[in-house]
């Protein structure tokens, strides 16, 4: 059975979501909070990244359209150890600069609306309507 993982913010933004690892490592660029070395190396990776794994929106201009999918969020496969090593780096980067993270495992994400080999885009379950329980 895939499990899947999820490296998230550990607190809400001040819209409600909790952005994930490359969106929270790339806010602090973004921001200007970086130090130069900092900065430099995740320039560096970020074009590993996108030279070595699928970027889901660039594929599917919908996967994350929020009133087409709303909340929708990636999960990477376990299986895809290769990129949950390589995130590592950037979870490292946030702890440095003290940025709360949390990683969530799940065997159902929720209504997948893009896949590839190692990861795929979910759209959370809504409470009143997935709720498994009578009450």
């Amino acid at each position: 059975m895939t499990r899947f993982v999820r490296f998230q913010s550990g607190v809400a933004n001040r819209r409600g979501e909790y952005p994930g690892v490359f969106a929270l490592v790339n806010g602090l660029a973004s921001a200007s909070m970086l130090t130069s070395d900092d900065l430099a190396w995740v320039r560096a990776s970020n074009e590993v990244a996108h030279r070595s794994y699928a970027d889901p929106a660039q594929l599917d201009v919908h996967c994350y359209d929020p009133a087409v999918n709303p909340g929708a969020r990636a999960w990477f496969k376990d299986s895809a150890e290769d990129l949950i090593a390589f995130t590592q780096g950037y979870l490292e980067m946030l702890d440095r600069y003290h940025i709360r993270w949390v990683q969530l495992l799940t065997a159902d994400p929720g209504r997948v609306v893009y896949e590839d080999a190692d990861q795929v885009v979910a759209v959370p379950y809504l409470h009143a309507v997935d709720w498994p329980f009578d009450r």
